[in-house]
């Protein structure tokens, strides 16, 4: 039986069958996709493989420069070929939470932007309802305890402070992280999205809807490719 780590190596790797010359690339962030961006440095190094890479993290940037990827900011490019990233749940619908990183609100703005997103993930990350991870949602650093509270009023367990009070942990874009703990609830992700989003001080809330096109999935036995029926790799 492979470890988890070894699951996302082979996830994280496997996803790059998708990657070809000439691509601008999102290049997500988390500790599957790390294997991804691995072995695109790789095949730049030593298959000549021609892409740009867009960072969704000041991490993943750092990575991507060690490697050698060459990087351009997605706000001087309107459109992204591909991006591959992580998720900490997907369900039967591809829809996912992220945000286990702190990264949500830039993984989401370049997930917009791309012509199609793949995922990768190990078999673990697979729900049949979302929520038993706690949904990342990130907040002005000065108005969390007013979101928290409004939260509060149909999030049916506890919601935390990432990091907590004293030691909070703050977002590349100088935000904090509410982890609220839904359970798995969440049937209607749109509509729970819709009215977190509305709420003064949210930035971004962690549930992807309607963006995930391709699942590389790992499992002790093999490596699935989910593709989705109304994505755009269908």
């Amino acid at each position: 039986m492979k470890d988890v780590e070894a699951l996302k190596k082979i996830a994280g790797v496997s996803a790059c069958d998708y990657v070809q010359d000439g691509m601008i690339l999102g290049l997500g962030t988390g500790s599957t996709v790390r294997y991804t961006i691995l072995e695109i440095g790789r095949k730049i190094r030593e298959e000549k493989l021609d892409i740009i890479g867009v960072p969704t993290s000041l991490q993943t940037k750092k990575l991507a420069e060690s490697l050698h990827i060459p990087l351009i900011k997605i706000d001087e490019i309107g459109t992204v070929d591909l991006t591959i990233d992580g998720t900490d749940e997907f369900d039967d619908s591809f829809n996912l939470i992220k945000g286990g990183g702190g990264a949500l609100t830039r993984e989401k703005i370049v997930a917009k932007a791309s012509k199609s997103m793949v995922v990768v993930a190990d078999s673990t990350k697979y729900v049949k309802t979302l929520g038993s991870f706690p949904l990342p949602i990130e907040v002005d650093l000065e108005k969390w305890t007013d979101v928290e509270k409004k939260i509060s009023n149909f999030c049916p367990n506890d919601i935390k402070l990432r990091g907590g009070k004293n030691n909070p942990f703050i977002t590349d874009n100088g935000g904090v992280i509410l982890d609220a703990h839904f359970g798995p609830t969440i049937i209607k992700p749109t509509e729970l999205e819709e009215r977190i989003v509305k709420i003064n001080g949210v930035v971004e809330v962690g549930l992807f809807v309607g963006m995930c096109d391709a699942i590389v999935m790992a499992s002790n036995e093999e490596v699935t490719t989910l593709t989705n029926p109304s994505g755009r790799l269908s």
